[in-house]
């Protein structure tokens, strides 16, 4: 141990001629585990437009109390996808102490921890307008503005966890596709599987919550569940089998701020792929990676705080005790349901689930109870203020979660804003209606793929404005246009009829 480092171990000391920092406690407390804990390298960890986890590794003794408010310059933001122009490129990463974790997948000789960062354009102390984080943060100021000092959210994440994955022929075949590909999944539990120890297969749609044998992800999820808890502090709620065959499962966690529950979905999904590849196996947020079956949803359940009280409940109107505060928020989530599938629906894949008959919600309604809505009031409780929210059930788990929290939080807002009626709820089973009662209802439909998802975003964007830039928004049309663009020009095997 060097002697800054012995100096750390004991009380903090701040730097000669540092300025105090506003969080300087939680600086201090991390410089200080840094040392006792004998971490060895330091993760700076973002995310891009995408939402893919990204990384920067340091030695961990290179760490000053200065990077917490100057930054390190270790970015190149022309390599990140949605970030810079190579002639720009030069940006810095500010760590965030209070997600600071010691990563539990690296021996003692490598001790890892991470924090992830705020970017920031270089030689300055601008923040960049396409952080993802920065705009979910920016959702959560535009909601204090407004009145309301705190926003709980609760995405109930879906997966599924495979033996095996193969690309077939090879991967430059899934790429290009000149010689035709395919893919094939393999799974001991799947109905299809023909692997030996599958003495009791789940049948299509019949995955939810059956027990040991038939469920062979319980240590799958029990360890990625342990981890989760004593590594990373996480609260957890529930673990069970998904709906679907082949190994698909749900870890729920407990509601927590906007910001701070974006920093654990991707902390989830870390965990979680990293348990799958220790253990041999294969997890992915792929939203509909099989067919014939349930796809992975995320629905997320969301309220509004001020001074301590939960502005979504009125104990005295008897439709589900939905305040009228809440009426304008599902107003204006329903009036911007097609735009926000922009961010909240981002695949070409996402809309292989936003069909009928597998429960993903086609329908833009609400109602309590019905999970035919693309918005329900969860009715489990009567009289339980703090039990009181919505649940929108159109994402999936292949979205960005800091730009879709922060997009139906702006949606919410706006409603409130222009005090948005959402008409009267829908508590029949859409998908039985015909399409005249539907239009009858009021009820329209989602977007049927990307594209049409990203031009309801190009005519619907004005609710995003303080919240989003257009920058950013431009930018992310134009990458999801080329994802539809690159699949649409490669053949798949399936053929309506022989040719």
């Amino acid at each position: 141990m060097d002697g800054k480092q012995a100096q750390r171990q004991e009380e903090f000391q701040l730097p000669a001629g540092a300025k105090r920092l506003h969080n300087h406690e939680a600086v201090a407390t991390v410089l200080k585990r840094v040392a006792q804990e004998k971490v060895k390298w330091i993760d700076f960890q973002f995310v891009d437009l995408l939402g893919q986890l990204q990384h920067v590794s340091v030695p961990a003794h290179t760490l000053e109390y200065e990077n917490f408010g100057e930054g390190v310059g270790k970015l190149d933001g022309s390599s990140i996808k949605g970030f810079k122009d190579i002639h720009e490129s030069d940006m810095l990463l500010r760590p965030d102490p209070e997600t600071f974790a010691v990563l539990p997948w690296y021996g003692e000789q490598h001790k890892t921890a991470r924090m992830y960062s705020d970017v920031f354009e270089g030689a300055s102390s601008t923040r960049f307008s396409r952080d993802p984080r920065y705009v979910a943060q920016k959702a959560e100021q535009a909601a204090a503005s407004m009145g309301y000092d705190t926003t709980y959210w609760g995405p109930e994440l879906e997966f599924f966890v495979f033996d095996s994955v193969k690309i077939t022929p090879n991967a430059t075949a899934a790429r290009d596709a000149w010689s035709g590909c395919g893919y094939e999944i393999k799974s001991t539990e799947a109905a299809w599987s023909d692997m030996e120890g599958n003495a009791f297969p789940i049948r299509f749609k019949e995955g939810y919550y059956p027990g040991p044998p038939q469920d062979t992800m319980v240590d799958f999820r029990n360890e990625a569940c342990r981890t989760l808890m004593e590594d990373f502090g996480m609260v957890l709620d529930a673990h069970h089998h998904e709906v679907a065959t082949a190994g698909q499962g749900e870890i729920d966690m407990k509601y927590d701020r906007l910001v701070h529950m974006a920093d654990q979905v991707i902390t989830y999904k870390q965990v979680l792929k990293m348990t799958a590849t220790r253990m041999g196996k294969v997890c992915t947020f792929m939203p509909k990676p099989i067919f014939g079956d349930n796809a992975s949803g995320m629905h997320v359940h969301q309220s509004l705080w001020k001074n301590g009280k939960n502005t979504f409940y009125d104990p005295n109107e008897p439709y589900a005790e939905m305040s009228q505060t809440m009426r304008y928020y599902i107003g204006g989530l329903l009036e911007h349901s097609k735009a926000l599938c922009a961010f909240t629906n981002p695949t070409t894949n996402s809309y292989r689930r936003l069909v009928p008959g597998y429960e993903a919600p086609v329908f833009i309604a609400y109602s309590k109870r019905n999970r035919s809505a693309n918005i329900r009031i969860p009715a489990y409780y009567s009289g339980v203020e703090h039990a009181k929210r919505l649940e929108y059930r159109t994402p999936d788990t292949s979205c960005n979660p800091y730009l879709s929290f922060a997009a139906l939080l702006a949606a919410g807002l706006d409603g409130i804003r222009k005090k948005t009626d959402p008409g009267n709820p829908v508590d029949e089973d859409i998908y039985k209606l015909t399409p005249e009662k539907r239009k009858a209802l009021g009820v329209k439909e989602l977007p049927g793929s990307l594209k049409e998802a990203m031009e309801c975003l190009e005519s619907d964007k004005g609710f995003l404005d303080g919240v989003f830039t257009a920058d950013l928004i431009e930018k992310h049309v134009e990458l999801k246009m080329d994802e539809f663009l690159q699949l649409s020009l490669r053949p798949t095997p399936r053929l309506v009829k022989p040719v």
